[in-house]
């Protein structure tokens, strides 16, 4: 396997760590817009040869096409935000390699009723290719990080080994994470956040399909693992909801994030002052008039989140709780996977979060390396069997839980 990493942030540097210590793949080239970051992750593996460092942007598809083709990847890792999926995703199409990214296309809310029903939803764009990359036998693995990704492959375990009948899949994150210094300093993208906690949030119910609600909807209290106890989730728009529906028969499926009041009234703030936006506005400058985009200027006000692990204590819990019926009786049960902050910057030098989402991706694709998974079209982590990725996970050193509530 010789792979093309695009994006060498907090979450691509941490893969390159993960992926350093197995011996699955020839090669990984890690490319970025910024050279120097790229060379830094690859500086930071001590002289490992399998991995190189390149420049490129990730929204021109043929200069994405084109390096693939010059290193000869055969697989093309996205470590981009969303904004990128879409170039990233034909390119790898046109230079007919596997592809695979931890977060889909982006969605649009519906124009009339956007708290009622769903416009163009997450990864639309992508699944609408889904039988032009089954009839050339292509592989696109989407959503394929911790969430969406663990989460989706513990629906997939949920519904093979625990349960005769699933009510309600619902993914619930969690985390007791403080960063010293910071009143307000998210632990991922805030870019990303903002767009999947501003946006409306999405549920489905099997007799009504897909359908949104205002977002923040439906709080509850969900007591989370391993000392990091209760916190209020709500719900927010997240790909599990439009993944797990398509391979596992369950009658509900939600996802709820806690982010607690703090951080939910700074985003509501930021919503009201139109900060949130993408489409660029117009600024003095120095120079004259500037075009920027008010959710750029906000991202470029607070800290790096990859920067953050050295002041960051606590520990981050994905998980997916079920709730159904085996031989006859009820069940419930929460599937978790719990990374300490500590453990992660002693072992890796990353920080909870984006270590948490870089091991998936690696799991995969030693999965897809071996040949434990196969397969043609675009493609959800829950159409591939639970079973092996849950034990290499363990072997990776990293092992998940489960409780019965």
């Amino acid at each position: 396997m010789r792979v093309l990493l695009v994006g060498a942030g907090g979450v691509g540097t941490a893969i390159t760590r993960i992926a350093a210590q197995r011996p699955f793949f020839e090669a990984m080239t890690v490319a970025d817009y910024d050279l120097a970051r790229a060379e830094a992750a690859v500086d930071a593996l001590g002289g490992d040869a399998r991995f190189r460092a390149e420049r490129v942007d990730a929204s021109d598809e043929p200069a994405v096409a084109a390096l693939l083709e010059r290193h000869g990847c055969d697989v093309l890792l996205n470590a981009t935000d969303p904004r990128f999926v879409l170039p990233l995703f034909q390119a790898a199409r046109t230079a007919g390699a596997t592809y695979v990214d931890m977060a889909m296309s982006l969605s649009k809310p519906h124009p009339d009723r956007p708290y009622e029903q769903c416009g163009v939803k997450l990864g639309d764009a992508q699944f609408e290719q889904a039988a032009d990359w089954e009839k050339a036998g292509a592989l696109a693995l989407v959503g394929m990080g911790v969430e969406p990704g663990l989460s989706d492959v513990f629906a997939r375990y949920a519904a093979d080994e625990l349960f005769d009948e699933i009510e309600e899949i619902g993914v619930r994150d969690g985390a007791n994470l403080t960063v010293d210094g910071y009143d307000f300093a998210p632990s991922f993208s805030i870019w990303t956040t903002i767009e999947e906690c501003l946006n409306p949030p999405v549920v489905y119910e099997k007799d009504r399909g897909w359908f949104t609600t205002e977002p923040f909807s439906e709080p509850e209290v969900f007591d989370f693992p391993e000392g990091i106890g209760p916190v209020e989730c709500v719900n927010v728009e997240h790909e599990e909801v439009l993944l797990v529906p398509r391979w596992v028969d369950a009658r509900r499926v939600t996802f709820k994030y806690g982010l607690g009041q703090e951080f939910v009234d700074t985003l509501k703030t930021l919503h009201l002052l139109g900060l949130d936006r993408t489409e660029p506005v117009t600024v003095p400058g120095a120079d004259g008039p500037v075009r920027v985009s008010p959710r750029d200027v906000v991202a470029a006000c607070l800290p790096d989140p990859a920067t953050l692990g050295e002041r960051m204590h606590g520990k981050t819990c994905a998980g997916t709780w079920v709730r159904g019926v085996k031989d006859g009786a009820p069940r419930e049960v929460y599937l978790y996977h719990v990374v300490d902050n500590q453990w992660s910057m002693a072992e890796y030098g990353s920080q909870a979060v984006v270590w948490q989402t870089a091991l998936n991706p690696v799991v995969a694709l030693e999965l897809l390396a071996t040949g434990a998974w196969s397969g043609a079209g675009v493609l959800g982590p829950e159409a591939f069997p639970a079973r092996p990725f849950l034990d290499l996970l363990t072997a990776y050193g990293s092992p998940w839980g489960m409780r019965e509530q």
